[in-house]
């Protein structure tokens, strides 16, 4: 799949919002839950320090996505934080590995020096096993930290990456 990661632009933003809220509408990965529309995307995605878009060439298409922000403030203000979403029609293809490759240099380039996930959820296998792939260190687990969409509640899996 021939696919371009480049900053979000204004004229990206209503196909950013229907795959982020495939995200949010499963219910299963991002902490979300209300779904955004055109002016509360518009404003979510400015209030980021990046929002990267994957877009797949032939079509001009977005695919995927991510947001990168500080995670904390202060003397915690270099550890930064992200979340991925990828169009459920380009999952398994690699995009997801693709956005987060992006997203670790975007990070270093704007002065982070750490990427920390708080909450992955324990059964997003293939987040896990991606993170682990490049190298992203585990640092426990906390039971039942997720809620799901369902009602049920999911073990969560904090991760960081030194830049």
């Amino acid at each position: 799949m021939d696919v371009e990661i480049r900053k979000l632009q204004r004229e990206d933003i209503k196909e950013a919002i229907g795959v982020w809220n495939q995200v949010v509408e499963e219910g299963t990965a991002f902490p979300q839950t209300e779904c955004l529309d055109e002016n509360t995307g518009a404003a979510f995605f400015a209030e980021q320090s990046y929002t990267g878009v994957a877009v797949e060439k032939n079509s001009g298409k977005i695919i995927g996505l991510y947001i990168l922000h500080p995670n904390n403030v202060g003397r915690c203000g270099h550890i930064c934080n992200a979340s991925y979403a990828v169009d459920e029609r380009a999952r398994g293809r690699h995009v997801g590995e693709r956005l987060v490759r992006h997203c670790l240099r975007e990070a270093k380039m704007l002065g982070f020096r750490i990427l920390q996930f708080n909450a992955v959820v324990r059964s997003n296998l293939r987040a896990m096993k991606l993170y682990q792939k490049l190298g992203f260190v585990q640092l426990g687990v906390i039971p039942g930290g997720f809620l799901l969409k369902d009602g049920t509640y999911e073990d969560i899996v904090p991760y960081y990456y030194i830049l």
